[in-house]
């Protein structure tokens, strides 16, 4: 354990030393870096830039790696209350569990699950996370002051479906009247970013799939939906249109470079063209297919096909290591071994695709992801003086395979530190997981969820019997 230094702390202005600093081509020594107000001002070999700067004094962080803070491109912040209660379940789980409890949390449980999840992606390294938005009815102000409070930059999605699957669905003209209120809210806000989302392609007529697709795109916001994720809405859709989820959007004309699609898992080779030829992003979710899913992105296949992606969780475990671990083992697992490819993305795909790539498909490629001038200090000082990486050979490699959220020492958002060694240095962490234990067992028993297998121990019981 290292004690806090004190020159970390409440600075507008640091030249930080790194061990080796994490640029775009990959790993390097004798690099520092500039930050001041909030962004990086310049990154430069040591000398040159102590040099440039002889009236501040070099931060030295001689076992750290500092590299971009990961990027979460598609979670959901009022679903962390809940989130052992889908393990074991079937797909389509948001119909039975994250539908009744979303839309039975209060403001308070909305602010506490969603400070919760902020605080979990945080120690696991992501410095920002695409909430895919709430079903919570009026709730979103309490689910966004949660993430403004643990100082995470976070891309919050306003629910615009106009044909249920949320808590409350206003008519058409009121949907609309929220949406162009929510992007303008957070232009000024140096960390939350309007989104506009449609749950579920099915949830949302086609002329307001268009509309809201086509609002957030000319607003420079992104559009979220879940598309293709399981087998059974595609079949829905197949009986209502003719054409499958994907297939649909784009007839209608609701893809463009804009749009986040979340999960992707059953694709067909022309809908992988439809991705490419319209711009629009994917958010790889290899956990979530591993927990939840009926299938996996065909990831490499995206990559090569030149496909915008990034790593997202989906609210499954806030690791931002782990995460890059599965998405390569899973390519590895469902098409690598069957073909040979001994390499499967040669590790350093797997480390873009969680912080420059996932900020693109974010719609922050310009904001953050990568550690260069002018853009947000959004990272993370790893302890390299770890078993884990001593020795070292191949660091890149060694981060999507050894890495984990234990070895991150810092994590930065806007150029201040939220977290010391997992922990938040400005709030009481403590106390939000007190007050958690003593109510999150109420606001479950009060959601109207259907679950299809008992708990392990029960079923345990069940299986020795």
């Amino acid at each position: 354990m290292r004690d806090l230094p004190d020159n970390l702390l409440d600075r507008t202005e640091m030249l930080l030393v790194p061990g080796r600093m994490l640029l775009e081509d990959g790993p390097a020594t004798g690099m520092a870096a500039l930050v001041r107000d909030g962004r990086f001002a310049e990154i430069a070999p040591v000398a040159e830039l102590t040099a440039r700067h002889p009236g501040l004094t070099p931060v030295a962080l001689p076992d750290h790696l500092m590299m971009p803070g990961f990027i979460d491109s598609h979670t959901h912040l009022t679903q962390s209350l809940g989130k052992s209660l889908v393990f074991g379940e079937p797909s389509e789980i948001f119909r039975r569990i994250w539908v009744p409890l979303e839309g039975s949390l209060d403001q308070r449980m909305v602010y506490l699950s969603s400070k919760l999840a902020a605080l979990e992606c945080l120690r696991g390294g992501f410095t920002c996370a695409v909430d895919a938005g709430t079903r919570s009815a009026g709730q979103l102000d309490a689910l966004t002051r949660a993430a403004q409070e643990t100082g995470m930059r976070s891309v919050i999605g306003l629910i615009c479906n106009d044909l249920g699957g949320a808590a409350d669905v206003p008519p058409p003209d009121r949907i609309v009247a929220r949406a162009e209120a929510h992007l303008e809210r957070y232009a000024d806000d140096p960390l939350v970013h309007s989104s506009l989302a449609i749950s579920i392609p099915e949830v949302g007529s086609d002329q307001m799939l268009v509309r809201i697709s086509g609002m957030a795109g000319k607003a420079g916001a992104i559009f979220q939906t879940h598309v293709n994720e399981h087998l059974v809405a595609v079949e829905r859709s197949l009986v209502a249109n003719g054409r499958r989820p994907l297939e649909h959007l784009a007839h209608i004309g609701a893809l463009g470079p804009h749009v986040l699609i979340a999960h992707s898992t059953l694709v067909t080779p022309s809908e992988l063209n439809i991705l490419r030829d319209t711009g629009t992003a994917v958010a790889y979710n290899p956990v979530a297919s591993v927990w939840k899913g009926n299938a996996i992105a065909p990831a490499l296949q995206m990559a090569a096909l030149g496909i915008r992606f990034g790593l997202g969780t989906d609210g499954t475990r806030a690791d931002g290591f782990r995460l890059m671990d599965a998405a390569e083992t899973l390519q590895r697992a469902g098409y690598g071994l069957a073909s040979g490819d001994s390499s499967c993305g040669g590790g350093w795909l797997w480390l873009d695709a969680a912080t420059r790539m996932a900020a693109d498909a974010s719609g922050l490629g310009a904001v953050t992801g990568r550690i260069a001038p002018g853009l947000a200090a959004d990272f993370l000082l790893v302890d390299l003086d770890r078993p884990e990486f001593t020795p070292s050979h191949d660091l890149t490699w060694e981060l999507v395979r050894y890495g984990n959220r234990d070895q991150i020492d810092a994590v930065f958002t806007q150029g201040r530190l939220r977290l010391w060694q997992g922990w938040p240095v400005d709030w009481d962490a403590r106390a939000l997981l007190a007050e958690i234990r003593e109510t999150a067992a109420h606001a479950i028993a009060g959601a109207p969820i259907t679950r299809i297998h008992p708990t392990a121990d029960k079923h345990r019981v069940e299986a020795i019997a």
